[in-house]
């Protein structure tokens, strides 16, 4: 659903002192709702007035009774006002509103094989959060935008509103002819009535989704062409942010073929949309239509620092992961956005390559570990909830993803994605829950795995270890002890639990699986001499936190010639040793030449937090990265040492710069290091156009600080 921004956290205090400043365990049990029929259609037919933010509509509903000698049924109905409930010939039925429901009772008794059929008219002239009227703004336009999500159908449209009932929808709206309209599914006419001064658009979304997944889009769009084969993709955008757009969402016909390929299922629905919006951050999935805010359009400059692929990615991934196959009950979640989020992290592995994709799956690791140490923990399938937003957290989203990774290594890449690709064929346009998922792991790999969704799914926590080796040369083994200190906090189990032991010799690497399965573990292994670096959790598959102290000899070692992740935690390790000459060698030799931007910007900020000014000439240099980001963190080092100096190279930096963020650090700079003389120079900068103006509320910002110190200097002169 709504995506979620990732904290990067290089490093984490390993230490497991962990409060439940939340109580989970307080909030209510919930269970998944009961029903005594089947919606089957949903024909929506509204007039939609944006000047008078109202609407008029009525929902011819098709449904199938579930028992015998039905007599009535109750639709969600808030906010909106029902007018006539009507049968199929016609003649009215009794009906009556309360308590955010219609309770419509029948002419007649029916029997679970028959068919009803009935009209419910209604009117809806209240704001809401399900069918947002959005004023004009000098950045948008006059804009009605839909967020059903996770209840809030019901709030336009009288429906039953829960995910464990699939229904195919028709949307047939009519505004005024200045507007287009988008909804689910397959666009079917555009009729223009010329004398009345409206259009009416006919939507048809022909295979059955959840309510929640019902979108409805109008204002005066833009609508960008584009397509995968025979399959239309189109972006909806504000007129005037045509090319901008291309840029944003140009790769998405490349990332659907992307995941029909990953999970041997074909795109299942008529077309993809994509429309923005103003009221959202990120974005949410709709079937055939996301709906995503406004900040994610940005131009190719914008792109080097704040690119949302992975929002796009995610929410293209929820075309088979939520809406293909949609979560029986909101404990579940999991089944939507673990899979989500999982999905745009295969996707950034697959474009931007292994480490890029690592250091993704790092983002997710410490967001969940973040919200676990500062909030609460509970299990991944939890159904205590106030509403279901609660689940929605970063148990469901980056946890999940984790655990689906490590799932994936114990399975095998083979197995687990044919266990997907399975589990989407056997379930398509399904509700289901994580038993329908353990039961087609069982069937399509062999492997009873009950066990590993009992511990990571059904229980709170990860692990946490404490890892120490000795090394006897006489014998030539190496000892190696786990110990399990999690357990310490309730329903936290002792884990079984795979992992790999990476050990480096020269010109070598020996890995080796152990499985752990008591608090306590030993291993022996024998070699012909010591290794250079041991590795615990080689392949970096596990969710966990760890203490490991190595050497300074090793963490050099490791912070040379380990993988990225291994290169990355071994930079800020070597903070124990911080007044060593190798230390610094090392960081200055990453810190230079490095082949992924994250080691290179930890290890200049660590020759930051202990060395200061002593490195100005290797700061100046990194000014000459090819990752903005790293040229950010030596522009930012630059300025904070509030040399006069220094202020030119700052200008010089600003014209020169093809990065916004770079060009806002700039200023930033300046302003902590200027003087009077600086305020033109920031005043021109301020009409700089960039992306959310970040440039020009740096000038800003820059020229605010300067005064102050003026204020400052005058001060301290009267005093």
């Amino acid at each position: 659903m709504k995506s979620v921004s990732v904290l990067i956290f290089l490093f984490i205090t390993l230490q497991f002192n962990i409060a439940q400043k939340v109580d989970v365990y307080s909030r209510p049990i919930q269970a998944e709702r009961s029903r005594d029929f089947d919606a089957i259609h949903y024909r929506v037919s509204l007039k939609v007035d944006l000047d008078k933010k109202i609407l008029s509509g009525e929902n011819q509903i098709t449904l199938s009774p579930l028992r015998n000698n039905l007599d009535k049924c109750v639709l969600d109905a808030e906010y909106l006002v029902v007018e006539n409930v009507a049968g199929i010939d016609g003649r009215n039925l009794l009906f009556e509103q309360k308590e955010n429901q219609v309770f419509i009772s029948f002419s007649r008794q029916y029997n679970h094989k028959d068919t009803i059929i009935l009209t419910v008219k209604y009117n809806l002239s209240k704001p809401t959060l399900g069918l947002r009227f959005i004023e004009e703004t000098a950045t948008n336009p006059l804009m009605v935008s839909s967020d059903c999500f996770p209840n809030k159908a019901r709030q336009w449209i009288p429906c039953y509103d829960y995910p464990n009932d699939k229904v195919t929808t028709e949307m047939i709206v009519t505004v005024d002819n200045r507007y287009k309209v988008l909804s689910n599914g397959r666009l079917v006419s555009i009729k223009e009535n010329r004398q009345r001064g409206e259009v009416t658009y006919h939507w048809n979304q022909e295979l059955p989704h959840s309510t929640y997944l019902i979108s409805l889009s109008i204002a005066d769009y833009a609508v960008i062409e584009d397509s995968l084969g025979s399959l239309p993709v189109n972006y909806w955008v504000y007129k005037g942010l045509e090319a901008d757009a291309k840029t944003t969402f140009g790769k998405t016909p490349y990332m659907i073929d992307f995941f029909n390929k990953l999970y041997n299922y074909p795109y299942p629905w008529a077309k993809y949309d994509q429309v923005i919006t103003s009221y959202m951050g990120g974005g949410a999935e709709a079937t055939s239509a996301t709906i995503v805010g406004e900040g994610l359009v940005m131009d190719t400059i914008a792109e080097k620092d704040y690119s949302r692929e992975t929002v796009i990615a995610h929410e293209i991934a929820h075309q088979w992961w939520g809406d293909l196959v949609t979560l029986r009950s909101w404990e579940h979640t999991w089944l939507n956005e673990s899979f989500g989020t999982y999905s745009d992290y295969l996707y950034t592995r697959f474009d931007k390559g292994e480490d890029a994709g690592a250091f993704d799956l790092l983002g997710k690791k410490n967001q969940y570990l973040n919200e676990a140490h500062n909030r609460y923990m509970r299990p991944i399938v939890f159904n205590r909830y106030d509403n279901p937003g609660d689940n929605f957290d970063s148990h469901t989203y980056p946890k999940g993803a984790c655990m689906l990774h490590l799932l994936r290594y114990i399975l095998g890449d083979d197995a687990f994605f044919r266990t997907l690709s399975t589990f989407l064929h056997q379930n398509e346009f399904k509700p289901v829950d994580t038993h329908d998922f353990m039961k087609t792991v069982k069937e399509v790999t062999g492997k009873n795995m009950d066990w590993f969704f009992e511990q990571y799914f059904f229980s709170p926590g990860h692990p946490v270890f404490e890892v120490t080796k000795s090394w006897n040369e006489t014998t030539k083994k190496l000892e190696i002890t786990v110990l399990q200190l999690q357990d310490s906090v309730p329903e936290v189990p002792i884990y079984t639990i795979p992992v790999n032991f990476g050990f480096s010799f020269p010109g070598e690497k020996i890995v080796k699986e152990v499985w752990l399965k008591n608090k306590v573990e030993k291993f022996e292994f024998e070699f012909s001499a010591e290794p250079l670096l041991v590795r615990f959790d080689e392949g970096n598959y596990l969710l966990k936190e760890v203490t490991f102290r190595k050497s300074l000899a090793e963490l050099v070692y490791q912070a040379e010639y380990d993988d990225m992740i291994g290169r990355l935690t071994a930079v800020n390790e070597l903070r124990s040793f911080n007044g060593e000459k190798s230390t610094l060698t090392v960081w200055t030799k990453l810190a230079t030449s490095d082949s992924f931007w994250a080691v290179r910007q930890a290890a200049l900020e660590n020759i930051e937090r202990y060395q200061g000014e002593k490195s100005k000439d290797l700061y100046k240099a990194r000014l000459m990265d090819k990752n903005s980001k790293v040229r950010v963190s030596a522009i930012r080092i630059l300025g904070d040492q509030k040399d006069p100096g220094l202020v030119r190279l700052f200008e010089k930096t600003f014209r020169s710069e093809n990065s916004y963020a770079a060009q806002a650090e700039s200023l930033k700079s300046i302003g902590k290091c200027g003087g009077k003389k600086q305020l033109s120079f920031l005043k021109e900068a301020e009409s700089v156009k960039s992306y959310r103006n970040i440039v020009s509320k740096a000038a800003v910002d820059a020229s605010s600080v300067i005064l102050g110190k003026e204020r400052a200097a005058v001060h301290n002169t009267l005093k």
